[in-house]
């Protein structure tokens, strides 16, 4: 194994889910046993929810950072490679340290093996890569990410995080998490541990119930944020401005350089689990600034002028993509697909009657689940009369949305595969 290259290590990686299964979490935990339990020595954050996660998980690396603290940041999926998936001290870790993780967890995951366990999932695989790494560089604070769910996700093997945070919940996954807004909250509330503070965003009554329910019979202290906990100052040069009704933060402004409305609310999700984990030895001022230089991939990201991707994958987050879209004027383009075992009618029909696009493109993503390109365009005709333009090549299809731009402004939306596959070829076709 001294001669792996990264591209190895990634395919192996890759094809885990072909000669192993769902474990549970007391598999998970054996396997953290096998590693040396590496988290031990951790103070975990762990976060779960539909939407917003990954926003939240950054803000809080970049935060502690500025507190002076080692930070180690666990998230998922990646848009182009796996190494994005772990972050340490604000950078993701490189091709040779994912090789000397990926070696020093396949030793453990042979003498499991040994001793008659499964192998683990493609995500416990990874998890336990992060966790080692983090060990590895001495790192004091760990942000973790559930990959899906709460309660069974590979994550929720942490025994006793330092503070459990749920963002905004909606439906997705419902074929696995279930079909209702209170039985997926469950779910993420399965990540709630006793006496563990825990922050939620207030977004949906039937979800708030359910985490406040869990939450008592934990004995957590829990606190939710709601709507009228900020104010949107304005979106200006990028930036969406902010301020807090709480008096603890002052009239100062707060800059995010991502100009989606849902974003305050992430932001102060992430602040006020701060301020829960420093009391009143927090420096706001240094969040303040920390937060204004975070930019967050494929999140209402310019990757060229006016050419913007998304990752808003189910109906709620394209609602909220919707809401974010600025009313200036300028022509729009929307490019999308997505894939079919998510709710993508309801998506483009929120699309079609909320986006004033000049014409919509729809392409096929390079993945087995991709929703097919006739398809989409059928959906599309259905709720919009103005042009739909159908390219099963990503690639021409960014062409021509490139050809006919024209100072509109391109918003491309409907997956994280997409968003992944247009930044690792945009800058053919720019």
């Amino acid at each position: 194994m001294s001669d792996v290259k990264y591209q190895e290590s990634e395919e192996y990686i890759l094809n885990i889910s072909k000669f192993t299964k769902k474990n549970n979490l007391d598999h998970t935990r054996k396997f953290l046993l096998f590693l040396g339990s590496p988290q031990e020595s951790l103070k975990v954050i762990h976060v779960a929810g539909t939407n917003g996660k990954g926003s939240v998980c950054t803000y809080l690396d970049a935060m502690l950072r500025a507190e002076g603290k080692t930070t180690g940041l666990f998230t998922s999926p990646h848009l182009i490679q796996m190494t994005e998936r772990i972050s340490i001290n604000g950078s993701q870790i490189s091709e040779d340290t994912f090789v000397h993780l990926f070696k020093r967890t396949l030793e453990c995951v042979r003498k499991m093996e040994a001793c008659g366990l499964p192998h683990p999932t493609f995500f416990e695989f990874l998890f336990g890569m992060a966790l080692i790494g983090f060990q590895e560089a001495g790192v004091e604070y760990a942000v973790l990410e559930t990959g899906l769910g709460g309660r069974l996700d590979a994550t929720n093997s942490i025994s006793r995080p330092l503070v459990c945070v749920i963002t905004s919940i909606g439906l997705d996954h419902t074929e696995i998490l279930g079909d209702t807004l209170e039985k997926i909250a469950a779910e993420k509330s399965g990540i709630l541990k006793p006496g563990v503070p825990v922050f939620y965003m207030d977004t949906q009554e039937e979800s708030s119930r359910v985490i406040e329910k869990t939450a008592s019979e934990l004995q957590c202290s829990c606190k939710k944020i709601g709507k009228d906990a900020y104010e949107i100052l304005g979106i200006e040069d990028k930036y969406i401005a902010f301020s807090c009704t709480n008096a603890y933060y002052g009239d100062t402004t707060w800059r995010l350089h991502n100009t989606g409305i849902y974003q305050p609310e992430n932001a102060l999700l992430a602040m006020e689990t701060m301020r829960e984990i420093f009391k009143d030895s927090g420096h706001p001022a240094l969040w303040r600034e920390a937060l204004e230089k975070v930019v967050w991939e494929g999140r209402m990201e310019e990757i060229l002028p006016d050419f913007y991707v998304d990752g808003a994958h189910n109906v709620s987050a394209v609602e909220r993509f919707a809401q974010s879209l600025p009313d200036n004027g300028q022509g729009k383009i929307l490019l999308f697909s997505a894939v079919k075992d998510k709710n993508y009618e309801e998506m483009i029909q929120i699309l079609c009657r909320n986006v004033e696009a000049e014409f919509y493109m729809v392409t096929q993503i390079d993945d087995a689940r991709a929703a097919r390109v006739e398809e989409l365009k059928q959906v599309f005709e259905k709720y919009t009369d103005k042009p739909v333009v159908m390219r099963e090549s990503l690639k021409d299809a960014l062409m021509y949305v490139r050809e006919h731009q024209e100072g509109r402004a391109v918003y491309c939306i409907g997956s994280l595969y997409l968003t992944g596959m247009i930044k690792s070829v945009i800058k053919e076709v720019a």
